[in-house]
């Protein structure tokens, strides 16, 4: 039976204040703010499974670099993700990542609410669970915490996830050296703060649901920021939409993202997406809630500062001979991006030239 909330408040209060979390609903069943609408449920027996092949990071570096970049492109094109091998970040980091999620969400409730956002010891560390939650349909099924992090100094403390955050930034960096020079722009060191001068590392955990058919651990959308490095366990759970321009045989279909030992999962942000002028797709994407097992993942998130002025490049304005974004600054699109619940590819509307 699930636990009797009079109103918002007294769940909030259990799941957010008290540092219950969703973990702390688990035992109770699920209570009618976390049923989703029919049209938001996710059906694992209508999805396909991704089978585009794992792409070697390791050949950037030799010989094979413009085949390699070459797969990168197509994949920023067609389904705005890719799964990366031979990435360089060692496993052992990776297993420590996992494990070290596991701890944390296993923490008794005190422990975890001190870093709610309202009372944390530090404005970059805040502890959570639903994205807007005033303005949801329905809740999600997920805790989290976040680590925001803007330049070097502050990644160099000794803490896991900062590891997993300074080991990853070269192979971020490659990747976009691939993209960016696909549309022919040349990223060096004094270029590089406009494209990824934000780094945020998130630990999201996701119980089992005694109901997975009537939730989601993460509703339609896309990432606001550039790209999205995620590290996944093995139980899977993570669904792409494949975009109706990309394949019209699929289009509108869901297709998951399965495990692979190892492998870290890299999807395209809406900045990308805005300053390719369309040609790289932001991905649509959820995730699925299971009854079996309890999940984690950890996504670097990286995005511009948010001064930074967002357009089209104009190279690419040039070749397309049109730009279908507006110019704006980041902090603007953040703003609306965090004041709206999920809601698919929709937060692009805030950037989009309305043709007359």
């Amino acid at each position: 039976m699930a636990p009797s909330f009079d109103n918002a408040t007294s769940l909030f209060n259990f799941v957010v204040r008290d540092g219950n979390g969703i973990k702390g609903m688990v035992d109770s069943g699920i209570s009618k703010p976390y049923i989703q609408p029919p049209t938001e449920r996710i059906n694992k027996k209508n999805a396909g499974v991704c089978k585009i092949p794992p792409i070697d990071l390791s050949k950037l570096d030799g010989p094979q670099h413009d085949e390699v970049a070459n797969q990168i492109v197509r994949a920023a094109e067609t389904l705005g993700f890719f799964q990366v091998i031979n990435h360089g970040v060692p496993v052992e980091l990776l297993e420590s990542l996992k494990q070290t999620a596991h701890n944390f969400f296993a923490l008794p409730p005190e422990r975890k609410a001190v870093y709610r956002k309202e009372v944390s010891p530090s404005p970059l560390v805040k502890y959570g669970t639903n994205f807007v939650p005033e303005k949801e349909k329905a809740f999600e099924w997920k805790d989290y915490i976040s680590m925001a992090y803007t330049n070097d100094d502050e990644a160099l403390q000794q803490d896991v996830a900062l590891q997993y955050l300074k080991t990853s930034h070269e192979k971020v960096r490659k990747l976009l050296e691939a993209l960016l020079g696909n549309l022919g722009v040349e990223l060096d060191d004094s270029k590089i703060d406009a494209f990824i001068g934000k780094k945020m590392v998130s630990m999201n955990f996701y119980p089992t649901c005694p109901n997975p058919e009537l939730t989601v651990g993460v509703g339609r959308h896309s990432d606001m920021g550039t790209l999205t490095i995620l590290l996944q366990d093995e139980i899977g759970g993570l669904y792409v939409k494949v975009p109706e321009d990309v394949d019209m045989e699929k289009k509108g279909a869901w297709v998951e993202i399965p495990p692979i030992p190892g492998a870290l999962v890299i999807n395209v942000g809406d900045m990308l997406q805005i300053w390719s002028n369309g040609k790289y797709k932001s991905a649509e994407h959820r995730v699925r809630t299971t009854s079996t097992k309890s999940r984690v993942s950890i996504p670097i998130f990286t995005c511009p500062q948010s001064t930074q002025k967002i357009a089209p490049l104009p190279q690419v304005v040039k070749k397309d001979g049109i730009a279908r974004y507006k110019e704006f600054i980041f902090s603007d699109y953040m703003n609306s991006f965090f004041g709206n619940a999920h809601d698919g590819k929709n937060s692009l509307e805030f950037a989009k030239i309305n043709s007359a």
